[in-house]
């Protein structure tokens, strides 16, 4: 419960209607604990005793109270569900808003799928027990207690049967909420494996489909379903199992009443009002107990999905502001690697150890090395994206963790290796990091990217609807609208992570000579497997295993790099292949 307790914080601004949710709700309780006392008077005092008037003025009264009740009722409902899913939206977007704020390396632990489930299936658990907390959970309490008293004023003797039933039915509720608990853990995290399965599976279908791999896709599928299958399985044949024995339970209650209840009749101690008074409020009691014993499975389920949240939620940013942060208001672009090494996690095994080198403001420094090399990794440490386990990454004579992140990352220009476009129109995807962009400017950054001609050629033009994750665009055109997407953002400093590897040679060409003229000033960072991208780069650095094993211009290191002429003869040599 502990972890449902402190998601409870998201209900404070709410509380107002969830005050007033409880207030109705005992205004219920005390209607419908009044029906079997009216019941009462009218066997004793008016079927008994064949007084009509009595007979005719409660029953009247009974249709007051049951309409008042349904009045309260309809109160709590609207006020209970308004409450409810006010929670569930202020907590969907805190963990909205802290997924937002994670890094890299905070989204490496958890998966998409995983995410998912969290921002959908377990809050929708956690806000069902808000709900149910607002109208059964607290109704129920009220309607014990309430019968109980009752009870006891009514026959004391036959209360003496709760005595016994009651302790029974608390201590098979709490074995059944024990056995449910490990059971509803299993089934959330089989919950994440199948979203995991289908979001991979859809976001990728064409690959399956290209590479005839649906069976093994369906039997991936079918093993997670199984999974999730057997585990729900196991709460469903818990749960058939608790609600026949409940119900035994409280019929044995029920003919204790009746067999003992018919004695006392027989001696004159007890009415038949009484009796039948008596036996709808242990119903009551019993009823109360056994349905909060149902929904302890709901609460087991949602305190297992509040923790999972709250486990996003508690996560604090990897990387995030420091305090007394440096803020640039403009870059010049000097960017200098001092003994710079990283390992992701706690694997400690660097991906990249010991580089040092220096990048001046408008010079165009190529990364080149095989995959693996550890390329990627070197230009994500530039904007922060992660920290570096051993030296120092500075920006203008400043180490990066002194830096305020979106003042220095608002100066950089990223093209990720995996082109990312987003649902809208390509004036969208291109405007996405500055929003504020004249269509002029679009246009610009576009014809800079070589993407003006294509776009043009839609018969939507720039404003032509962009498929999920950029379907109907082919690699090429795709990566040169996430080039123009840099390029709007006037960036001093510029990554360019193998954004042209989908273009042809002829287009690359274009690409940089327009780069050249649009950005003038500005330090670019080309991340490539192809030798003709990095051919014109003032300054050529080659990784090997996470190494910088040479430094320099192409004929530099053609003349002094066994690694780099090998890359070069294999590519562009006499005996390689022209690329």
């Amino acid at each position: 419960m502990s972890e449902l307790i402190r998601t409870s914080k998201y209900l404070k601004p709410y509380k107002v209607g969830a005050v007033l949710a409880v207030v109705f709700l005992a205004l219920v309780v005390a209607a419908e604990l009044a029906i079997p006392r009216l019941v009462q008077t009218i066997i004793d005092e008016g079927v008994a005793k064949q007084n009509m008037a009595v007979i005719t003025q409660t029953s009247l009264l009974m249709v007051g109270v049951s309409l008042l009740a349904a009045l309260f009722m309809t109160a709590n409902t609207v006020f209970a569900i308004r409450s409810s899913r006010s929670f569930e939206a202020d907590l969907r977007e805190a963990t909205y808003e802290k997924i937002q704020s994670f890094s890299f390396g905070n989204l490496d632990e958890f998966t998409t799928g995983q995410l998912l489930t969290r921002l959908t299936s377990d809050l929708n658990q956690v806000r069902m027990v808000v709900t149910l907390s607002l109208r059964m959970f607290t109704r129920m309490p009220l309607t014990f207690l309430g019968s109980i008293a009752i009870m006891l004023a009514t026959n004391l003797r036959l209360s003496l049967i709760m005595a016994v039933l009651l302790p029974v039915t608390l201590v098979f509720s709490y074995i059944f909420i024990r056995l449910l608990q490990p059971l509803f853990t299993k089934v959330q995290e089989r919950l994440d494996r199948l979203n995991q399965v289908m979001q991979e599976n859809l976001l990728g279908i064409r690959v399956v489909k290209a590479f005839v791999r649906r069976d093994y896709e369906n039997k991936r599928f079918e093993k997670a379903n199984d999974e999730l299958y057997g585990n729900s399985l196991r709460v469903a044949q818990l749960l058939s199992l608790f609600n026949p024995l409940t119900v035994a339970l409280l019929n044995l209650g029920i003919v204790a009443v009746l067999y003992y209840g018919g004695l006392q009749i027989q001696v004159g101690s007890a009415t038949v009002g009484e009796i039948v008074a008596f036996t709808n409020y242990l119903n009551s009691a019993m009823f109360s107990v056994l349905t909060l014993s149902l929904m302890a499975g709901n609460v087991a389920s949602a305190n297992v999905s509040a923790g999972r949240i709250l486990n996003v939620i508690d996560s604090e940013p990897k990387i995030g502001a420091e305090p007394n942060a440096m803020r640039l208001d403009s870059l010049s672009g000097r960017v200098s690697f001092e003994g710079v090494s990283f390992s992701y996690g706690n694997s400690g095994t660097p991906v990249i150890h010991d580089i040092s080198f220096n990048a001046e403001p408008g010079e165009r420094v190529a990364i080149l090395g095989a995959t693996g090399s550890g390329k990627t990794t070197l230009v994500n440490l530039i904007p922060r994206f992660y920290d570096a386990t051993g030296g120092k990454v500075a920006v203008d004579g400043v180490d990066v963790r002194e830096l305020d992140l979106k003042s220095m990352r608002s100066g950089i220009g990223v093209c990720m290796q995996d082109t990312m476009l987003f649902s809208g129109t390509i004036k969208d995807n291109i405007r996405f990091g500055r929003r504020d962009a004249s269509d002029v400017e679009v246009v610009e950054a576009a014809k800079a990217a070589q993407a003006h001609d294509f776009i043009s050629g839609f018969p939507e033009g720039y404003d032509t609807v962009v498929g999920q994750r950029g379907v109907n665009l082919s690699g090429g055109q795709k990566q040169r609208i996430a080039i123009a997407r840099a390029l709007l953002v006037r960036p001093k400093i510029l990554i360019l992570d193998d954004s042209t590897s989908s273009v042809d040679a002829e287009t690359e060409y274009e690409i940089e000579k327009a780069l050249d003229q649009v950005l003038a000033g500005t330090t670019r960072f080309i991340v490539a497997q192809r030798i003709s991208t990095v051919l014109h780069a003032d300054k050529i650095i080659v990784l090997d295993e996470g190494a910088m094993v040479a430094m320099g211009t192409h004929r530099q290191l053609l003349a002094t790099s066994p690694i780099y002429r090998e890359i070069y003869e294999s590519q562009l040599g006499d005996g390689g292949v022209a690329l």
